[in-house]
């Protein structure tokens, strides 16, 4: 599946705009636990940002906060490169 860490960076930057305080566009970015920049309200809002993303640019409609990323052993929003993984792989599995 395709790189998806250019998606999570545009959707960085719609959330950036709205951030006082903007989070780095790298893939050791944390985006989730203590060391996050982000509060509950903020990483919900780039979910939301990146699930509609993949809509408009794959026409595929995914849900990234589901039971299957609450149950496994480490989140897939600890960081992008978790989150980039975590969204190739359900795409893929669409496949």
């Amino acid at each position: 599946m395709h790189n998806m860490l250019p998606l999570i960076y545009e959707a960085i930057d719609e959330l950036n705009e709205t951030l006082d305080e903007p989070i780095e566009k790298s893939d050791s970015t944390q985006l989730f636990g203590s060391k996050s920049k982000l509060d509950s309200m903020g990483l919900v809002s780039l979910i939301v940002t990146v699930e509609r993303l993949i809509d408009e640019k794959y026409g595929k409609t995914v849900t990234l906060a589901s039971e299957k990323a609450f149950s496994r052993s480490s989140s897939p929003f600890r960081t992008v490169q978790t989150l980039s993984e975590y969204i190739s792989e359900l795409l893929a599995e669409e496949n």
